[in-house]
Parts: structure tokens; sequence; C-alpha cells
């Protein structure tokens, strides 16, 4: 039959498999050579027509045998009726022999085609179908069919009303459609038989056929005189019941979502979807139909020997065709027909013959006569001469026309996705009528008895899935994504389908990505403002008629006012151009728009809503314990040993989890299985640990955006919800994710954060706290199903709202430490050195913020303490607590190469040595007071840190501000130091000289670290000290010269230094305007100089 040729460029179509993995054939390749797309010329009308094999099961083509004359068809060949190698899997349905079309048979097509449904292909159906239409202003007959819109794309499919209407009567399921039917259009209605003529007509072509591939021209004897009225009585079956309408489209008892009708122990179907993430999908993946067992007796199979991509003119259409197609000898293909001679051919048939060979590509056409079945002649006839037949002449240009207008009738009005539209005409009538049944069904007790609404659903959500699966190559088709997601879950019964309505609405949160930036967002549709509606809905308000007013859609009493629209006569469809052009309607159809957030919160409760939905779906599918059966006592309880040497990579991390867990003081006992009764592995188990790590990541984002804002309250609250539903997520999940403790990681530096900021915003804490309380229903209702899972109560540590500083700062502290443990045992710090490095700064910084805190309260107390002569264990507690976090942090800093932050802390430790000095300084009577031993150890360590800071910044180039700042407290110090031990010099324990040389090389130390020249804030305060350390070395060697007898080489030293010192004194001081009284000083100490030199 037909020659399918292997195609490498295109992947398999979802199904193809499932089909004995018969051969596909890729765009541009065919059965025939000429299939590349051919233009006829016939009568001077030009039409195009283009076809390409999408997919055939059809064996390689043979030759066809022709008959010799006065075969007697009415003879039944050997081979009737029986399987062939020239015939292939399809076996007879190939040769004519075959049941009508199904009512579901475009969905088939659709399921295995699925790239191309909801934009590229306009038209998706059966070819006799679109013959059928094409052929409504030449014939009579009836036309009912079933038209459903998937996007761009329309499904057409046969709507027998006889079949409905006998499965009515026996089962009360369509009564309503019945009814209306009865009342509006036929209101005598009753079964037509099929003539006699009919059968015999249908036995004499499938004879025929058979003999034409026999290759033996006569006849033979039937192996079984039964056989013929058995297979005879078998086709008048086939095509009474072959085409059985199902009922209310029901899940398959092995596959079904209702909770009472399957164990939870069994394992549904799922679509590989919601199993993992979309966008680390690395490749398009197939996705699982959630109906296979039940998808054959549905009607859902794709069962045309061929599928099509046919292109008419401007009209792309997906068309299923059955035609036998011989070959071979001279001629490549032909179609073979069989025609009584008696009857001559009219327009229908010659329309029927030459569409049947564009859509099949096949440029000829063998027609073999026959008389009461007794074969007379044959006659070839090419395609392009078809319409130019005696008796058959029809115009191709008209053709063209119809098909035109009829599309543009129905794009225009078939515009709500997932409803079912009915296209009628009744038999004799020029008038055609389009209904929406689903709104009429809508009007009936049950809205979901329509047969149709669960195979638009599934074909609906199966566009999204593969769209989905691509999204992150293209972001225009969001809007699409949305709007199909949310139609398939509009159709669907939530206690019936909770899988797909769960999925659905997990795949509508991850069209949002939280962490997106907001002008991506805004470009992403800048016409659609904020509307949250999608394109079906806008169209509910388009009005039904085009601009030329061409069909009628309000109608007079006496017409009926339930029909959507209304082509008043079918003569109008041979009209050029009489319905707006399919261009036109293609580029003013409302865009899917997808909804722009004006900012981060709006786009993070429309992902928790869509969470939200799902979660209630997932937990109305799982049983209640009281609804599940009894452990049998006799039965043993089967327990899983698992070799600890066979744990992998994951498992280990489990491992580590748990230790970090309770080592947090957040492990629970017994809390590692869902306390909801969920089974590991099940489509609820891997859909709520989808949808609980979606809102994780929500409020993760909302708490970041409050933080952004100084929210701090709300920050805390999201925060916490972000922490709850992580926590769930690590008592369900049986495989930790690296990806997912990633997560935890940065939740809680975050959490770490907001605990600093509130330390630090002490004085807005009633607000902070109104904030952090308050709750939305969706939250309250979010944590509720948390809550079936989970005590939530992990990481309750850590989003405690705290009015104490101290406990705020260790919680932070302790967060940044959980945080940084988790990258240490997942080894994720390799994988993200960034978050690594600010989890790193912000554990010095915090343990910084801690070691200030404990010093200024040991500061504190030691400003209290007055009379005491020692320093109390309470200031010693607060030193080594300060002086431990300060030496973390400076390690933290330090593995991080962070010679900035690393020094500023170095500085805080000499600050802290400093205070521990002045603690001991006050022990003793004010009189009696000498520089202690203790003073001299603290503040030379305190020298010791300073330097360590600037051998740690190298030089001032690294940070001026901080090397700056380092070199004061520096040169504080030393004058500090030199300046005590002048003024309360240890006599005791040291000679006056020693101390004087101490006091110099101190005082010389500081002049070194107290930068006069540069010009800076500080340049005033570097001055003045350096004007009052040369002051007081003046004082000090006057001083010694005025006490000093016999040396007089040394009096000569300290003259000239005291000298200097004098002049340099009042050099700085004449430079500093708000210092008189010190320069008055220095210069009356310099008269006394003079005086006491002229003296002697």
């Amino acid at each position: 039959m037909g020659d399918s040729k292997e195609a490498g460029a295109e992947c398999p179509p979802a199904g193809a498999a499932a089909r004995g993995g018969l051969s596909l054939l890729s765009q541009g390749e065919s059965e025939d050579p000429s299939a590349q797309g051919s233009a006829l010329f016939l009568g001077g009308n030009e039409v195009k027509s283009r076809a390409v094999v999408k997919y055939s099961s059809a064996p390689p083509r043979t030759a066809f045998a022709r008959l010799e004359e006065k075969t007697d068809l009415k003879l039944p060949p050997a081979n009737w009726l029986r399987e062939s190698a020239k015939l292939g899997p399809a076996g007879t349905t190939i040769l004519g022999n075959s049941k009508k079309s199904k009512p579901f048979s475009s969905f088939g097509m659709a399921y295995d085609f699925i790239d191309s449904v909801g934009n590229d292909v306009d038209v998706v159906s059966d070819s006799e179908n679109i013959k059928k239409l094409l052929k409504i202003p030449y014939s009579k007959s009836h036309v009912s069919m079933a038209v459903h819109r998937i996007g761009r794309t329309l499904l057409l499919d046969e709507l027998d009303i006889q079949e409905l209407f006998m499965r009515s009567s026996q089962t009360g399921d369509w009564t309503w459609l019945k009814e209306f039917y009865q009342r509006l259009i036929d209101q005598k209605w009753q079964r037509k038989k099929k003539s006699k003529e009919h059968w015999y007509q249908k036995a004499i072509l499938s004879k025929f056929l058979y003999y034409s591939i026999n290759g033996d021209g006569a006849a033979q004897p039937v192996p079984s005189t039964a056989e013929q009225p058995e297979s005879s009585s078998s086709d008048q079956t086939n095509d009474s019941d072959g085409a059985s309408w199902p009922a209310p489209f029901e899940m398959p008892s092995s596959v079904s979502e209702d909770p009472s009708a399957s164990s939870q122990g069994s394992e549904p179907l799922e679509p590989s979807y919601i199993v993992g993430h979309v966008a680390s999908a690395p490749k398009e993946q197939n996705l699982t139909t959630l109906f296979n067992d039940g998808e054959n007796s549905q009607g859902l199979k794709n069962d045309f020997v061929r599928n099509i991509l046919w292109t008419f003119e401007d009209i792309h259409m997906l068309v299923g065709s059955n035609m036998p197609i011989f070959g071979g000898g001279r001629y490549p293909a032909v179609s073979l027909r069989l025609r009584d001679n008696n009857k001559p051919i009219n327009v229908l048939t010659g329309i029927d013959y030459w569409l049947d060979n564009l859509i099949c590509n096949v440029p000829e056409l063998v027609m073999c006569f026959h008389v009461n079945g007794i074969v007379q002649k044959y006659e070839m006839i090419k395609t392009e001469e078809i319409p130019n037949l005696e008796n058959s002449n029809f115009s191709t240009k008209v053709i063209k026309d119809i098909a035109q207008n009829i599309l543009s009738f129905l794009k225009s009005n078939c515009t709500k996705e997932g409803h079912t539209y009915w296209l009628f005409k009744a038999s004799g009538s020029d008038i055609v009528k389009l209904y929406d049944l689903t709104t009429l069904c809508e009007e009936t007790e049950d809205k979901y008895q329509n047969p149709f609404t669960m195979p638009v659903a599934i074909l609906l959500y199966k566009v999204a899935c593969n769209m989905m699966m691509k999204k992150n190559q293209n972001k225009k088709h969001y809007g699409t994504i949305r709007t199909l997601l949310l139609n398939c879950v509009k159709l669907l019964d939530k206690s019936r389908h909770p899988q797909i309505i769960a999925s659905a609405n997990y795949m509508l949160s991850e069209l949002f990505q939280l962490d997106e930036p907001k002008k991506e967002e805004s470009s992403e549709s800048p016409l659609n403002e904020n509307s949250d509606e999608s394109y079906s809905e806008e169209e509910e308000e388009m009005p039904d008629s085009d601009e030329n007013g061409s069909y009628s859609t309000s109608s007079d009493p006496s017409d009926d006012n339930k029909a959507v629209a209304i082509i008043k006569s079918v003569g109008e469809l041979s009209v050029p151009e009489k319905y707006k052009s399919i261009h036109q309607i293609r580029v003013s159809m409302p865009s899917c728009t997808f909804p722009v957030c004006h900012d981060t919160e709006e786009r993070c409760r429309l992902v928790l809503s869509y969470v939200l939905e799902g979660l209630k779906s997932v937990d109305s599918s799982i049983k209640k314990e009281s609804d599940l059966p009894a452990a049998d006592p006799n039965t043993p309880i089967p327990l899983k040993y698992e070799d600890e040497s066979t744990r992998g990579g994951p498992e280990g991390l489990e491992k580590q989890m748990a230790l970090f867990l309770d080592k947090m003081g957040s492990l629970q006992k017994g809390n590692y299985s869902s306390q909801s009764g969920m089974i590991p592995g099940s489509w609820q188990h891997k859909m709520k640990l989808q949808l609980i790590l979606k809102s994780s990541k929500a409020y993760y984002v909302l708490s970041d955006a409050a933080m952004s804002l100084q929210k701090y309250g709300r920050a805390l609250r999201y925060i916490k919800l972000a922490l709850q539903s992580h926590d769930t997520y690590c008592c369900l999940c049986t495989n930790m994710l690296s990806e997912v403790l990633l997560f935890l990681s940065q939740y809680l530096t975050l959490c770490g954060d907001i605990q600093l900021m509130l330390a630090q915003n002490a004085n807005n804490r009633a607000a902070h706290l109104e904030e952090f309380n308050y709750q939305t229903k969706e939250d309250q209702e979010i944590l509720h199903s948390l809550h079936r899972e989970s005590s939530c109560q992990g990481f309750a540590w850590a989003t405690d709202l705290s009015t104490d500083l101290e406990s705020q700062l260790s919680v932070s502290c302790k967060c940044y430490e959980a945080a940084n443990e988790i990258l240490q045992f997942s080894d994720l710090k390799s994988q993200n050195p960034e978050h690594y490095v600010q989890v790193l700064k912000r554990m010095g910084n915090i343990r910084n913020e801690m070691g200030v805190f404990y010093m200024n309260q040991a500061a504190a107390l030691q400003s209290e303490r007055v009379v005491s002569k020692s320093v109390s264990t309470a200031e010693q507690q607060l030193w080594k607590k300060s002086f431990s976090c300060f030496e973390k942090g400076i390690h933290n800093f330090e593995s991080i190469d962070d010679a900035t932050n690393a020094a500023l802390l170095l500085c805080n430790t000499g600050r802290l040595m400093r205070i521990c000095a002045q603690a001991h300084c006050g022990a003793g009577d004010e009189f009696k007071r000498e520089f202690s031993p203790e003073e001299g150890l603290y503040y030379n360590k305190a020298v010791d840190y300073y330097l360590k800071a600037l051998r740690s910044l190298g030089t001032r180039d690294i940070h001026p501000a901080v090397w700056d700042s380092v070199n004061w407290e520096l040169s504080t110090t030393y004058f500090t130091m030199a300046t005590l031990q002048q003024d309360y010099a240890p006599l005791s324990r040291k000679a006056q000289e020693q101390i004087e040389k101490e006091v110099s090389e101190a005082m010389m130390k500081s002049l070194k670290y107290c930068d006069v020249d540069s010009v800076s804030a500080r340049q005033p305060l570097c001055q003045y000290r350096a004007a009052t350390i040369h002051h007081r070395l003046a004082s000090m060697y006057h001083s010694c010269l005025r006490n000093q007898v016999g040396d007089e080489h040394l009096r000569k030293q300290h003259r000239v230094l005291a000298d200097l010192h004098y002049s340099k004194a009042v050099k700085l001081f004449q430079l500093l305007k708000d210092a008189p009284c010190e320069l008055l000083r220095v210069q009356l100490e310099r008269v006394a100089f003079a005086e006491f030199q002229m003296t002697t």
C-alpha cells in the first residue's frame, strides 16, 4: 500500500511506539516523491494543495491486480477478511471494511501530534468529516459534528445523533440533548435503518479490494459456507455498534482518582511532569497518558492508517485517512474505486474522489466499472481532471471558498476553549446551526454528563504540558499555557479528578518565575494592563457576527434562539470571502496574555493561590484513617532491612540532615512519615512534595521583598511559613536533593538577617509584632494542609519574635551557623561559592555585633562600679563572651580572605582589651593610684591587635577609611598608655628614668600613627593630639631638667628636647582656632622654661 520512509529528523509522536513501532515520515517526506506539494490548475482556477505524511502504518505499496472482464464480485475471494502481509498490521481496516469514524478520532490524532495542536494547525479531523463539510452546499444530507477549540486549533468529530439517542434510550445519559433535539429540531425523531442496498454495495466493495490485492482474477471457492453470512452480519454489527458512544467519561478503575475506587497501595499512572521540575527537564518528555488502560475502549486511539499534514490554500489541517493506495509498475500511486456502470458519477462523488486524492497526494484515480457485480472495464483519470468529468463538473475555486468560509464561521463562533460546540444541518435543510452544548449541558442537573468533557480536559492538559516542557525556549507561550490550564481545571470535577487538577495547578504556579526581575515581566505583555482574565473569557464579550454581518446570531422568535450562530443559507458558503478571512481571524483573535504582576507580592500571592488549590486536590484524594482497611492480626508486617553499604549519596544526605536537625534540637522522633497516611511514591506524595516546595519558595521571596521594604515583622512571618513548608517537605521526602538543602540554607540566612534587623530596630517593636501575628485565610489553609503531614516545629527556634536583644542576636547567629553547616555537610559550598561567602560574611558580622553587644554591657557594668576595688565575675564573663565572638568572627572573615572586615574585628578586639585595661585602673585609692601591670598587659594586647589589623590590611590603598581608623585607635592606645604612666607613675615598681623612657617611647609611637598632614574630618583631632603630645613631652623634659642634678650631657639633651617640643606644640596649637587656652598654657610654660634657663 503506502511506502513508509524512515524519518531521521523528527522525534516520534507520543503514542507511536504504542502502535507497534511503526515507521514515521518526517516533514517534507511522504509516501510519494511528488508529495512535496502541488499546485493544480483546473479550468483557469488555481488551487494550492500540499500534503505531507506525518505518520503511516501502511505496508509497502503493492500494485493492484487488474481483474479480468466478467469477474463476479458477488463471490468472495479466498483471502476475503483474512490478514495478509500485503495488508499490514491494520488488516481489513485499510481495505474499506472499516468501522465508521469514532466520536473521539480527532483527539487520538491530537494526542499523537501534540506539537501541532493549539498553534500551527487550524483543523484536526478525519478526512471523511472534512469532505462532508466541503460538500455542504452540494448535498441535502444531514451534517452533525462536534467542534472543540484548543488554542488556535479546531477539533472536528462526527456527532452521530442516531447512535447517541439509541444510547440515551438505553442508559438515559443524553436525555437532555434528546429532549432539546426533539423540541427544537425534529419533533418526530425515530431511528432510520440502513437499506439492504447499502449493505450490498459495502460487501462487493470489500470483495473487490481483496480481489485487487490477491493477484488472481478468478473467483475462488470459500472454505466455509458459514463464513459469508457471518462476515456480512458482523459487518452490519460493526457499522452499527463500532462507533458506540462512551458513557460520560470516567476514569478506568485501574487508574481511578476517586479515593473510594482504588486502594492507596496501587500506584496510578501519572504524567511524568509532576514527578520533577519542569524547568530542569533536559529534553522533551513524552507525557504518560493518564488513562492508558481505558483509552482504546473510550475511542481515544489514533487508528488511522496515515496522518497527513494537509495545507489547502492557507488552511493547515492534520487529517486522518484510511484510503487504500496502490502502486507499482508505471503508476507510482493510484487510488482504486468501484463504480456501478448504470449510475453516472455525480458532483458529490467527484468532490469525494478529488479531495481524497488531494489529501493523500495521489496523482491518479483508477475506476473499475461493474454491472450487478460483474466487472466490465477499467478507466484511469488524473486527479486534476476529476473536476471536469461529465456529470461531475465543479469549480475547485468554489471548494476553496467553501473551506475558507466554513473555517472562518467556526473560528469566529467557537470561541470558548473547552466547550463542546455542535454544528448541525438537518437533512434537506439549507440552514446550518451552531450550538454550545456545554452551556446547554450546564443547565441540566449533572453538568459532567457531556462525554467530551474529559477528553477535552486531557487534551488541554497535554498541550499545556508539551508547551511547558519547552517554556524556556520562548516565554511568549506563558499566556497560552495558563489559558489552557485554567480551562482544563474549569472543565473537571474536583472530586473525580484530583490528580489532574493538582498537576494543572502546580504547572500554573510554575509559570510565574518567582525570582525574575520586574522589568522582564512588564515587557512580557505591555498591553495587558493587569488583567487576570484568560482570552477565552474575554472572547465571551466579542460579537459573534463578523464585520460584514454575514451570518445571523440573533434570530426571530420563530428561529432557534439557543443557537450560537446560524448560516441562513448554505449558498452563502460559496461566495468568495463571504466571512472574515482566515488571516484576519488569526490577527484579530485576542492573544492569551499573561497577567502582569506589578510587584513581587502580587506574583507570589498568585503562585500561592494555585499551590493552595493543588494542595486541596491532593488532600481531598487521601483516604481518611477510618476508610483504610484494618490490619489483619494474623498477617505479619513485613520489615525492610537495608545494608548500610548499599546506601548511596542521597541517603547519606538524609542521614546528615537527621544529625543536623538533631543538633539543632528540631528533630521530632517518629516524624519521618506522613501523618495523613500518604504512601511514599504515590502520586499524592510526589505532587504534595512539589507543591510544598513551591510554597516555601514563594514565602521566601515574599519575606525577601518585605525585608527590602523594612517590614521586618511581616518578613519574619513569611520566612516562618517558608521554614514550616520546608520542614514538612523534609518529613515527607524520601530522597533529599542537594538543591532543596540549598534552599534551606538560603531560608535560614534570610531568617538570620531578619532577626538581626529586628534587634537593631527595637523602637518599632509593637508594629513588627502586629505584622508578625497577622495571617491571611490563604496562609492559614496552606498551614492546615502542612499540619496534616507534620507538626511544622522543626525550625520554630529560628522564627520566634523575642523582645530580648541578646536572644535575637544569638538566634540570628544560630541561623547563620545552621546555614553554614548545611553547606558544609552537603558539599554545596564548592557548587555555590557566592552563597557560601555571603553566609560566612554574615556569620562574621553577627559575631561582631554580639561581641560589641557584650563589650558594651561590660563597659556599662564598669561604669556602675564606683567603689569596688576588684573586677566582678560578671564583667569577666562578658569579656570572655565578647572575645570569643570576635575571635570566631575574625576566623570567618579570614577564611574568605576578607581582609577589611577582619581588620575591623581585630580593631574591635583591641577596643575590648582597652576596656579590660580600664576596668583594672579603678582599683585603689585615687591619690595612691599607680599604673598597674594588668593595665600595661591589656594595653599591650590592644596594641598587638591593632598592629595585626594593619598587617591584615597591608596598605592604605585597600581601604583608606579603615586604615585611618585603625591608625587613630593605635595612636590613642599608645597615647592613653603614656598619659596614664606619666600621671600615675608606677614608682613602686620602676625607676623614674625607666618610666620617663617608656612614656617618651609610647608618646613617639602615638605621634607616629597620628596623621596630621592628610586632609580629612579627623585632621583637627590629629593636630590637637599631636600638639598635646608635644606639650606633655616638653613638660616632662622641663620637669626632668628642673629636678635633675649631675650629668650635664643629659641636662643639655633634656633642655634641647623641651625647647623642641614646646615650639612644635605652639605651632600646632596656633593652627587650631578653637584651642586658645591650651596655646596660652604652653606659652606660659615656655616663659617659665626661659626663666629657668636664665637663672641657671
